[in-house]
C-alpha cells in the first residue's frame, strides 16, 4: 500500500482503523514518513504504541483512540484505509473536502464509492489474494 502511494519522507500517512499500527509503522520506520494511527479500540492503540516503540518510531508516529468520521485528516498526504466499502462510500465527502489536491489515498480490497482509481495493483500474499486501489485528490 505504502508503495503503490509513492510514500516519502515528506509524507504524513494516516490510517484509519489502524488496528496494530503496521501502516504507520512501516510509513515511519521505512519510507521515513511521519504518521498517524485511528481506531476505536484502546487495546489496539496499546499494541500499537508499543509496537511503534519497539521499532523506535514513537518519535513519529501518534496513535489515537476516537472515531474516523470525527477525525480531522486534512494534514495527511497518504490517507491509508482497510475498512467496509459502505465505510469507505461514507467517508467519501470527508476526503474531498479535507484533504489537498494532490494528496493520494490507498485502500485496500475495496474502491471508494464511484470514485474511479488513478491505479490497481493485485497482490498475492500466501493464499490471499488482493487488490490496492490509489486515488489522487485532483484540484479544486
Amino acid at each position: 500500500m505504502l508503495r503503490i502511494a509513492d510514500v516519502g519522507r515528506n509524507d504524513v500517512v494516516y490510517d484509519l482503523g489502524c488496528g496494530d499500527g503496521r501502516i504507520v509503522i512501516s510509513a515511519a520506520s521505512i519510507f521515513g514518513a511521519r504518521g498517524v494511527g485511528v481506531d476505536l479500540d484502546p487495546r489496539r492503540i496499546e499494541e500499537a504504541n508499543a509496537a511503534a516503540r519497539s521499532a523506535g518510531v514513537s518519535g513519529r508516529v501518534r496513535f489515537v483512540v476516537q472515531d474516523l468520521f470525527k477525525t480531522d485528516f486534512s494534514e495527511a498526504s497518504v490517507l491509508a484505509l482497510y475498512l467496509f466499502p459502505e465505510m469507505h462510500a461514507r467517508l467519501l465527502p470527508k476526503i474531498r473536502a479535507e484533504m489537498r489536491p494532490g494528496s493520494r489515498v490507498v485502500s485496500y480490497q475495496f474502491g471508494i464509492g464511484d470514485w474511479i482509481p488513478d491505479a490497481t495493483e493485485g497482490i498475492w500474499t500466501g493464499e490471499l489474494r488482493g487488490e490496492i486501489f490509489l486515488f489522487k485528490l485532483p484540484p479544486r
